[in-house]
């Protein structure tokens, strides 16, 4: 078997362990709302700073791993996490929270976004890298989910103290793997990369990486169809990781249901979501994508609409439909959004995606903030399902104004994309 294939398992393992750093902030609510007394829309603060720095770091994470090496940009990565969560079990004051898993959290994730699993595919891959970043993506978007069942449990059965303290270890402990076990390219073990006919020799440190991530950026805002992208693209992080992973939990439990049981139903969204992601991207190849955007975004929003009427003390089947219906389209609008860049900013289309998923997070981070905001001011969540509903039916319009390019005009990069606007 190739080494390929061994990068990337280690690769996998690291985003799902990394998953399981983000999917503690939405089990936090209630403890630290009950021994602090702080306001949820504090600790929503926290936790949105942790969304908008995992979103915003992504762009430069993958120009940090070209100019020190993935094994080193991951180790630092993952200590930062392990720093973060563990000074999280003595802090008093709610700007600890923000320091702790705001800040240094929300740095370290950010670093092992998709950025690094584009950036393990592109180097060790020449064939499959459809499949293997499929793969990498679904981890990266289900690990977060699958956790919750298991740490829910250690916050319920001891306290929230023990939790922070495993995702510390665990953080920890993937660092040995990472080191001894990944490597920055083929070259560094003398192969070629997977399905590469040639050797591919090692490229030297990339200077001004993150300038060029700038550059491309202040060239896409200056095109109609980036800003329409990255609207619909915040919305889907509003109304997902903002709105869903960080507080269905506490809604649920308002309603009576067990902390346990409400973190089960997101995982059993983590499982579908990897379903609809493969679903989504075969579609992808067949279908226009603006429609295939308008049709989740539609049928999404008018989920949320229902989501206050199937909130009860146990778990019943139209609460089991929303949950499989939402893990389905929990991440189908990647494909087809990452299809839409390529078709329009071609080869410069993987920075942007990264950006405009720095704007699905930045919309999460508002979300998770203004979500707990509400709860605060109306003494239930009503209000953010409706509203949130909205906007997907707004994003919904959205996608299906974003032009077309014409037939066979295939865009070389942002500044033809901006010259064409």
């Amino acid at each position: 078997m190739h080494r390929a294939w061994f990068v990337a398992a280690v690769a996998f393992v690291t985003i799902i362990g990394a998953a399981a750093f983000r999917s503690l902030p939405g089990l936090l609510i209630d403890p630290l709302h009950q021994e602090f007394d702080w306001s949820r829309g504090t600790i929503g603060a926290a936790v949105s700073i942790n969304l908008a720095l995992y979103g915003l770091t992504a762009p430069f994470a993958a120009a940090l791993m070209d100019r020190f090496g993935i094994r080193r940009v991951v180790a630092v990565a993952l200590a930062v996490i392990a720093l973060g969560s563990g000074l999280t079990v003595w802090m008093t004051a709610a700007w600890q929270l923000m320091l702790c898993w705001g800040l240094l959290v929300g740095l370290g994730t950010g670093s092992m976004a998709l950025a690094f699993a584009a950036t393990v595919t592109n180097r060790w891959f020449t064939e499959r890298r459809g499949l293997v970043t499929g793969i990498l993506t679904a981890a990266s978007a289900s690990g977060q989910l699958i956790f919750l069942p298991l740490l829910s449990w250690i916050i319920e059965t001891y306290d929230w103290r023990p939790a922070a303290v495993t995702v510390s270890l665990a953080a920890l402990t993937v660092v040995p793997f990472v080191w001894l076990l990944l490597r920055d390219h083929p070259a560094d073990v003398g192969l070629k990369p997977y399905g590469a006919q040639e050797f591919v020799p090692k490229p030297p440190p990339v200077q001004g990486a993150a300038r060029r991530t700038v550059s491309v950026l202040l060239s896409a805002i200056r095109t109609g169809p980036f800003w329409l992208l990255a609207g619909t693209f915040a919305i889907c992080g509003a109304s997902t990781n903002g709105l869903i992973q960080t507080h269905f939990v506490p809604a649920a439990h308002d309603h009576g249901m067990p902390i346990t049981a409400a973190a089960s139903l997101l995982a059993v969204i983590g499982v579908f979501d990897v379903v609809g992601t493969i679903a989504s991207g075969w579609f992808t190849d067949r279908y226009e994508p603006r429609r295939l955007l308008a049709v989740y975004y539609a049928l999404r929003g008018v989920s949320l609409l229902f989501l206050p009427m199937l909130l009860a003390p146990s778990i019943h089947p139209p609460m089991i439909f929303f949950i499989v219906f939402y893990g389905l389209d929990w991440v189908a609008t990647v494909p087809p959004t990452i299809a839409l860049c390529r078709e329009h900013y071609g080869d410069d289309s993987a920075i942007v995606f990264g950006w405009v998923l720095a704007s699905h997070q930045v919309g999460a981070a508002l979300v998770a903030f203004l979500g707990g905001m509400a709860r605060d001011v109306f003494g239930s969540y009503d209000v953010v399902w409706y509203a949130s509903g909205a906007l997907c039916a707004a994003a919904a319009l959205m996608a299906l104004v974003i032009r077309r390019r014409p037939v066979g005009g295939v865009a070389a990069g942002t500044a033809t994309a901006a010259a064409s606007a």
